[in-house]
């Protein structure tokens, strides 16, 4: 078992702001085994009729509890009202803490008639960070890492195994997609999710993915809604403000891991234009794990000059990151262009070849040349 000391630290730090910390992620991603890190909890999978049984009267379960008790609640969907239980526990127990997992947000079931605001904190657990792999994992091979993506079982084989990823797109369908949204499409679903897959970092254009899935644009539009929720796809959006030449609506979206993202593209080897694409994913990823949400985009004007992440410090100050394998192919057009009409911020540029931060002024412009453990977050 790995060390996650990153991922314990967050839900920590969720701890001490709300008793309870809603741990969520793709199915396999780690996050039961996160939750057995955490030492000395009371463990309750709710995939077992005993343990939902135990929950059946809340009250009864939490007061067998000693003040100062953490409670696992590992795929908490499952019980039938899990935000009573998670309320209960909240607002009648405060000296216990609660973890709970599910396979996407809080709000993508039914069974969850409470947001629980105010008495959680949300933690994303996305694949293994490439700040992980150099560490804990023990991959220095960043074309592993691109290859086989971050799932910790399909990350630590000794050669990637596309039945792995075949037999996990069809799970997802069946224990997520079927039973928190009920949705019955299985192979225009799934061709909708390899479609996306395979565009990913793309601009999103509904009708041209409707037309290519052969699904209507109103069933796309809702397939995809439920994507993000379940946390397949991340939808980021656009940074505008400053005039008519930026694109102001158009996200981009973004597949949840480059292994799958280079198995729907038929890749067994990268080349170098695979490898930038795919860096830029790792890159998202850490940025996604250290960031507020809402504070994170991207920039683009309509002569096609782009930003790839732009994160927004507030008070006009915008930072800016650029991903590249090779530090030195940085141009400076498109930020000289950004900088008119958004002066202030921080210009970085994130590049595996980096081991220690330097700055060079490009243009005008001062930029950071970093790696992805040294970035300011």
């Amino acid at each position: 078992m790995f060390s996650r000391p990153f991922w314990l630290d967050r839900v920590s730090v969720g701890w001490q702001r709300c008793s309870i910390v809603w741990l969520s992620g793709v199915r396999r991603v780690g996050k039961t085994t996160l939750a057995r890190m955490l030492g000395d909890v009371v463990f309750i999978n709710c995939d077992l009729p005993s343990s939902v049984r135990r929950l059946d009267d809340p009250e009864l379960f939490f007061d067998g509890l000693t003040p100062g008790t953490s409670v696992v609640f590992d795929e908490i969907h499952r019980i039938e009202d899990p935000s009573r239980v998670l309320k209960i526990l909240a607002d009648a127990y405060p000296k216990l803490n609660a973890l709970a997992t599910g396979s996407s947000t809080l709000a993508a079931t039914k069974k969850f008639k409470d947001s629980l605001a105010g008495r959680k904190r949300s933690v994303y657990l996305s694949p293994v960070l490439w700040e992980e792999c150099l560490g804990e994992f023990g991959v220095t091979d960043l074309n592993k890492r691109l290859l086989y993506g971050g799932l910790p079982e399909a990350l630590l084989a000794k050669t990637p195994d596309p039945e792995f990823y075949a037999e996990w797109l069809d799970s997802f369908y069946a224990r997520d997609i079927q039973e928190l949204f009920s949705i019955r499409q299985r192979t225009g679903f799934l061709k909708l999710l390899r479609l996306l897959l395979r565009q990913s970092g793309g601009l999103l254009d509904f009708s041209q993915v409707a037309n290519l899935s052969g699904l209507s644009r109103p069933t796309v539009m809702a397939h995809i809604e439920a994507l993000a929720v379940a946390h397949a796809v991340f939808l980021l959006p656009p940074f505008h403000g400053a005039g008519r030449s930026e694109i102001t609506k158009r996200p981009k979206a973004y597949g949840f891991d480059t292994g799958f993202v280079a198995y729907c593209r038929g890749l067994d080897s990268l080349r170098n234009e695979d490898r930038g694409d795919l860096w830029e994913h790792l890159v998202l990823d850490t940025l996604r794990s250290r960031l507020l949400d809402g504070s994170l985009h991207y920039w683009r004007d309509k002569s096609g000059r782009e930003i790839d992440f732009v994160v927004v410090r507030g008070k006009g100050v915008v930072d800016t990151f650029e991903c590249k394998i090779n530090p030195e192919a940085i141009e400076g057009k498109n930020l000289r262009v950004f900088r008119k009409m958004y002066p202030q911020g921080g210009n970085y540029v994130v590049s595996p070849a980096v081991k220690k931060p330097y700055s060079r002024r490009i243009g005008e412009q001062v930029v950071v040349f970093s790696c992805l453990a040294e970035l300011p977050m």
